[in-house]
């Protein structure tokens, strides 16, 4: 048992140095914030002067400011600032950083991208992201990375890992841009139900706690139709059949109507990017309870940044022709009631960046609150994770940030986050 004066000390040592010890000690204690606000993103009201206590990880109490205090708590108060859940990104590529594009990946050793991901890592916490879905990195280094926050060698959000995506020979999720000579090796490449089968497997044994497949073409694939269809219905069938037996939730990859619309009647759980989806994909997905991840930001950065950054003509040319129906079906999705959430493709713009989409999914029809809840509540229930994460509420992690204002006012202020705190763990906290 550490003395609390002892304690005490440790905490301030470690708060200087950045040691692990912070994350471990900090998981035994009892932790008390208040602020002025606290938004409920499950009613969708403000409430006014929270006091939220949190032990060893997870909320013990939600009550006003003035409730008792448990002996020997840490306390915070957040003046002037409106609480909020940590919130949640469902489509990120922590190992992968946008200023490095097409032919320019090749100049580093494949161990560049794990000390990449680490640096975003650390980016995409302090930016208030607490929980992220990676869905695709090579060599495994989601796991890796995953592994070495959980064993408190380095900062950064929960991570729910994919490794490697799951794509047909010759398609989105494979290596075209080289000759025949170079053979690229690529575990996730598989063709015909079986082998599709035996490849989800695979992924599991090595740590994928989320499946992810290329249904349809995209844009960073060099050679290939960003909407035609890459796998037929029958081997979507079976991937999505495998992942669910074993527990799994699906995620896809998707541009076109083809695809994404065999998608969803093949059982997946969330359609990414859905850039051509139609009225057919909206009544599909409202009937089979299939969530869209629209990136609706990310065209801004890519036409501006993009051929600076090295990125392939290709890519350029296919971003230009897609971007703005994305948004379009987008604000077609959220009046038809497409249950969303919220996805960036974080690598395909600077990781840390990521809350620059609220405002353009306000932009293009969701309220404020509507976006909120997005990267809250509901993208908890897609991954299957409410009793953990995407609210304030008692048993679940204390995941909480802060920010200066009234994010329903203006949810621009959730890009200058000021607090974060994962599982009662100060993160970040800026006065």
């Amino acid at each position: 048992m550490v003395s609390r004066n002892l304690f005490a000390r440790l905490m301030l040592v470690c708060v200087a140095l950045s040691c692990p010890w912070q994350s471990v000690l900090a998981e035994e204690e009892t932790v008390v914030v208040t602020a002025e606000k606290m938004l409920d993103v499950v009613s969708g009201k403000v409430v006014q002067h929270p006091q939220i206590t949190i032990r060893a990880g997870r909320i013990v109490n939600v009550a006003s400011a003035g409730a008792a205090i448990p002996a020997g708590a840490r306390t915070f108060d957040l003046p002037g600032m409106t609480i909020l859940p940590g919130l949640i990104d469902m489509h990120v590529h922590l190992t992968s950083d946008p200023h490095y594009s097409g032919y320019r990946t090749n100049e580093f050793t494949d161990n560049f991208w794990t000390v990449v991901g680490v640096a975003n890592a650390r980016k995409t916490v302090e930016a208030g992201f607490t929980t992220v879905r990676n869905v695709g990195s090579n060599n495994y280094d989601d796991v890796a990375i995953k592994q070495g926050i959980e064993e408190h060698q380095i900062t950064g959000p929960r991570i729910v890992p994919a490794t490697y995506m799951i794509g047909a020979t010759g398609g989105h999720c494979d290596t075209t841009e080289f000759p025949p000579s170079f053979v690229i090796p690529n575990p996730g490449i598989a063709d015909g139900p079986d082998a599709i089968r035996a490849t989800v497997r695979k992924l599991r044994k090595y740590g994928a706690e989320v499946i992810k497949f290329c249904a349809t073409g995209g844009v960073f694939s060099k050679t290939d139709s960003v909407s035609g269809q890459q796998y037929s219905l029958v081997e979507m069938k079976a991937l999505v059949d495998e992942a669910h037996m074993l527990g799994m939730k699906v995620a896809v990859h998707a541009h076109g109507t083809g695809g994404i619309n065999d998608a969803i009647r093949a059982g997946a759980d969330t359609i990414e990017h859905a850039s051509l989806s139609d009225e057919e994909s909206y009544a599909l997905a409202k009937l089979h309870g299939t969530w869209f991840s629209m990136d609706v930001y990310n065209d801004d950065y890519i036409l501006a940044e993009g051929e600076k950054n090295g990125m392939f003509r290709e890519s350029l040319d296919k971003e230009r022709a897609i971007g703005l129906k994305q948004r379009q079906n987008f604000r077609n999705a959220v009046k038809a009631g497409v249950k969303m959430v919220y996805g960036t493709d974080g690598g395909i713009y600077p990781n840390g960046d990521n809350a620059r989409q609220f405002a353009t999914m306000v932009e293009w029809g969701m309220t404020p609150l509507q976006a909120i809840r997005s990267a809250t509540v509901n993208a908890a229930e897609a991954l299957g994770r409410s009793q953990d994460v995407g609210a304030i509420e008692v048993g679940r992690y204390g995941d909480l940030i802060a920010v200066k204002g009234d994010p329903l006012t203006d949810v621009k202020l959730l890009r200058s986050v000021s607090f974060v705190m994962k599982g009662g763990e100060i993160i970040k906290n800026i006065p």
